[in-house]
């Protein structure tokens, strides 16, 4: 029977389950992936279980979020993330070495291969074929330790791919379309396989782009298949024997389909404040622009920064506009300046920042009041850039680099009339300096490695098994597509706290509510009402461990975003969807609500949750599979783990 690659992959690497959508099956994991707002909590729960080495083929930690050191504590906690690699056979990328998804498609990625990280934009590795899939630290901490990965099996959403991309048009758009049409919740529990004639005029960068943001499409992964292309980019940063080819059977078939024809694919731009608010560049032309980022976690590649270099060259940045470059690594930083990119951004009058997140997790970069950004990140959640109110756009190199120019949103197909479309390819052989990356040590050596703490580093909180009765308050309700961000804030203010919980708890749901911890805290036990698509986009499992630590037991929703509800689980909050979606409008803040004979409940297998509120019984669904049953009547997957009865 023919088979697409998805089911290729997924079939080389299932230790239990059968390929089922929709039911619990487990992968093993080749690679793992951390970053340090991430890693840090992530590296505690991995010496939470007594494991002396990490028993992946290899294993990453970036420090590439955090790099504002403002005080003690990034400091502090990159020390710690140094000396516990070097503790347990971990490959550290280095301050200023550069964002994680961009150094691991330069130095480590190898087609076919699982790669689950700690950063849900993780899926930027289908660039080279990997099925790469974001989760949260706990759940990359236990695969660190040898451990399967647990998932819902994907369905898989076949794009064929024809034509090729048109001047002034590139990748970003591509993803663009792709949300569009399907929006940020259309393809929760899919891996999107990209197909066709069409891929091979795609490089590697260029599909590492659309894989990053698929993620903000709900999928679980994105693959490409490997080709001429992901051999063409291995060679070049010296790793060609790396390579192997992979690709769908011919006749393979997917559970759904589109197609997009490239050539007709036009400049678009996500409005604020959502990446599915999408529309031509053309329809908001003319919008005063204040600030302009390009790079961070996407569209930082040398191709997509050497794209802004040549439109720049020889112009002027307009006078209102700060313009921001942040690059994916220090290797694209080395080959734009050897190509003398620098000289063309300097005198056009662009700042150039060291390689990292910065922006795109709030680390600086906030514009200014009522001010217009475009970014070429993934997301533009509201507040998410360090703004109340903020108006972020999201868009392509191409489209950034033009409202450099001319100071307002411009289709980049009109910068043809000051010049010939740049057309910038990848090198066919890319300076490469591994000195950022700390390599493992062998294993007598790392025993003798002591792991620096800091102040700042609190160890892992204990909670609670799940009771048989609970009686609880709403402590909030919130509307549809509530992000992580929403609910656990980042920037520089807060992640700072990414190892010390009791602190950390202090900023749960901070934009919408600034008194929910207190609240929490004195009701001792506490539900919290959502819509649909509760907990998208970023992985950060605080926003998970966070309200537990303040007594959060429940997350009552419409649905739930899929690495959030794994999080939820991994901590021992229950995650309840509404049977009637009409009874989301039967709760409010502040209502008592009560399970009873909860603990049997969940623990034997019931699929229906009844809740009273108010005097009246409402029903909800418990749609988890009974590992996940064991972990939450346990009170969390770490005290299964500690058990030994996981």
């Amino acid at each position: 029977m023919a088979k697409n690659l998805t089911t290729k992959i997924l079939e080389a690497h299932l230790v239990e389950g059968e390929l089922v959508p929709g039911t619990d099956i487990a992968l093993k994991v080749d690679h793992t992936l951390l970053q340090d707002a991430t890693g840090t909590m992530a590296i505690l729960e991995f010496m939470a279980m007594g494991v002396e080495r990490v028993k992946v083929e290899l294993a990453a930690q970036y420090i590439d979020h955090n790099l504002l050191q403002t005080d003690n504590r990034n400091a502090d906690d990159h020390v710690f993330l140094m000396t516990a690699a070097q503790r347990f056979g971990v490959h550290l990328s280095k301050p200023g070495n550069g964002v994680s998804h961009q150094v691991h498609l330069e130095r480590f990625g190898v087609p076919g291969k699982v790669l689950l990280g700690a950063d849900s934009h993780t899926p930027s590795a289908a660039g080279l074929s990997m099925l790469a899939i974001g989760a949260g630290g706990l759940d990359v901490a236990m695969a660190m330790a040898g451990r399967p990965f647990h998932l819902p099996c994907p369905r898989v959403m076949g794009v064929r791919l024809t034509g090729r991309l048109p001047a002034w048009v590139s990748a970003k758009d591509v993803i663009l379309e792709m949300l569009r049409r399907h929006t940020v919740k259309g393809a929760v529990g899919k891996v999107i396989e990209y197909y066709g004639p069409g891929v091979e005029t795609l490089s590697a960068t260029d599909r590492a782009t659309i894989g990053n943001m698929g993620t903000e499409l709900g999928a679980t992964s994105s693959l490409f298949p490997s080709d001429r292309r992901t051999r063409e980019f291995l060679e070049s940063q010296g790793r060609g024997a790396c390579w192997i080819p992979l690709s769908a059977d011919p006749d393979a078939t997917y559970d759904e389909y589109d197609e997009i024809d490239l050539s007709g694919v036009e400049p678009l731009i996500a409005c604020p404040s959502s990446p599915d608010n999408v529309v031509p560049v053309r329809e908001v032309k003319g919008t005063k622009v204040d600030q302009v980022i390009v790079g961070s976690s996407v569209n930082s590649s040398f191709r997509d920064l050497m794209t802004v270099c040549r439109i720049l060259e020889g112009r002027r940045i307009a006078p209102h506009v700060s313009f921001n470059i942040n690059p994916g690594s220090r290797q694209v930083l080395e080959n734009v300046a050897d190509q003398g990119g620098f000289l063309m951004l300097l005198t056009a009058g662009a700042q150039i920042h060291q390689p990292g997140c910065l922006g795109c997790i709030g680390m600086g970069q906030a514009p200014g009041t009522g001010q217009v950004s475009l970014r070429t990140f993934p997301r533009n959640f509201p507040g998410r850039s360090g703004t109340r109110d903020d108006r972020v756009y999201l868009c392509s190199p191409e489209t950034a680099a033009a409202a450099g120019v001319f100071g307002e949103i411009t289709d980049p197909r009109r910068l043809g009339e000051l010049m010939s479309w740049p057309g910038v390819t990848n090198p066919d052989r890319y300076l490469t300096d591994d000195s950022g990356i700390i390599f493992p040590l062998p294993p007598g050596e790392a025993e003798k490695v002591e792991i620096v703490t800091g102040p700042n580093i609190i160890p892992f909180p204990q909670f609670e098994e799940l009771p048989e009765e609970l009686t609880a308050s709403v402590i909030i309700k919130v509307s549809d597509n509530i992000s992580t961000d929403t609910i656990m804030p980042a920037g520089n203010k807060v992640l700072p706290f990414r190892s010390n919980i009791p602190a950390i708890s202090e900023f749960v749901f901070n934009q919408l509510d600034p008194d929910f911890p207190g609240r929490a805290r004195t009701a001792g036990n506490g539900v919290v009402a959502g819509g649909e698509n509760y907990g998208q986009g970023s992985s950060r499992e605080h926003a998970a461990l966070a309200p537990r630590y303040l007594g959060i037991r429940a997350k009552l929703a419409k649905s739930f975003a899929r690495i959030h509800k794994a999080n939820l689980i991994n901590f021992g909050i229950l995650p309840l969807t509404f049977k009637d979606p009409a009874d989301y409008d039967r709760i409010n803040q502040g209502d008592t609500v009560r399970f009873r004979g909860l603990r049997r409940l969940v623990a034997s297998g019931a699929v229906e949750i009844p809740l009273e509120v108010n005097g009246r019984e409402l029903l909800f669904l418990l749609q988890v599979s009974g590992r996940e049953r064991r972990e939450l009547v346990a009170g969390g997957a770490l005290n299964l783990v500690k058990k030994g009865t996981e």
